[in-house]
């Protein structure tokens, strides 16, 4: 996919004095992105070139890629939330799209702020009692210390749960092989360059494993669940059910024909348009959004809304 959006490079200072960068986009209100485990914000542009004819889109490195600092000994999720309102300070932004892993840093600080007033996520990386499979990460921390890299990460896409039935039950020399022909270049240095920032955020993942979601109750903010028709119940409609048992004002959508790789690598446009239809309808008067019908996919199916 070509993108031509030009972007403005700028930085801030988090509160442990990490610097955090972040590109800027577009003309409107306020929108920060902040993206997934193994991606940079740039991996977001074609997403944020999509909302940019509506909104100023903030692109956010999280620390340990791209123009920002280290992710530091000190890691915890508790800095990426320290981060990402560092960025809303700055910025004025009060909306916040977060994808997966960036997803999950999204409610949390939503859930100990009121400075936002929208909260919209792709599927995120919120595990309830085991939901989210992290068997893959002993083997992946074994080979990443052992340097072999290309064995982590086909480690990951076996296991994580992403895989079609077939690749799990594949050994892992093959998957390995099949990764290697596929994933190379630049694709591959991004990747590489991120493996043990992904270990790190997982492991954050599993500490806030919970039985329930109820810690989510204390939010504010609207708050928007996407997820895709392709994705595992487990990451989508179970999820989702729980979030919307606890959260006030609280939203979903599963958009069928879409994964959970759908923001920022196949279907990015698709995305953004179900994001500005939600913000537009929080933007008109309520007897004008009963008015209107519900957003269709590209293939003319129409979403049913959960309120």
């Amino acid at each position: 996919m070509t993108v031509n959006a030009t972007t403005t490079s700028r930085v801030l200072t988090s509160e442990d004095g990490t610097t955090i960068g972040y590109e800027t986009l577009g003309a409107g209100d306020g929108l920060l992105v902040i993206g997934g485990a193994w991606r940079s914000g740039r991996d977001y542009l074609a997403f944020a070139e999509a909302l940019s004819t509506s909104f100023t889109v903030h692109l956010i490195d999280r620390r340990g890629r791209g123009r920002s600092g280290a992710q530091g000994p000190a890691y915890s999720i508790a800095r990426e939330t320290e981060d990402l309102l560092a960025a809303q300070a700055q910025t004025g932004a009060r909306i916040v799209f977060g994808h997966s892993y960036g997803g999950l840093i999204a409610l949390e600080a939503a859930r100990g702020s009121n400075v936002f007033s929208d909260v919209i996520v792709y599927e995120p990386g919120v595990s309830i009692a085991g939901s989210i499979p992290l068997g893959w990460m002993l083997p992946y921390r074994e080979r990443l210390e052992a340097g072999d890299l290309r064995g982590a990460f086909a480690a990951m896409v076996r296991g994580a749960g992403g895989a079609p039935p077939a690749m799990e039950r594949m050994p892992l020399w093959y998957i390995k092989l099949v990764l290697r022909l596929l994933i190379r270049g630049q694709r591959w240095r991004h990747i590489e360059a991120l493996l043990h920032a992904g270990l790190a955020e997982h492991q954050q993942v599993q500490a806030l494993d919970r039985p329930t979601v109820e810690r989510y109750r204390t939010t504010t903010a609207r708050v928007h669940l996407l997820g895709g028709g392709k994705s595992s119940p487990q990451l989508t409609t179970r999820l989702f059910e729980a979030m919307q048992a606890v959260i006030p004002n609280c939203t979903s959508e599963v958009i069928p024909g879409l994964d959970h790789l759908a923001p920022d690598d196949k279907a990015p446009t698709a995305v953004a348009e179900h994001v500005l239809c939600q913000l537009r309808e929080h933007a008109e008067p309520a007897a004008a959004v009963h008015e209107r019908p519900a957003p269709t996919t590209p293939a003319g199916t129409t979403l049913a809304r959960r309120r």
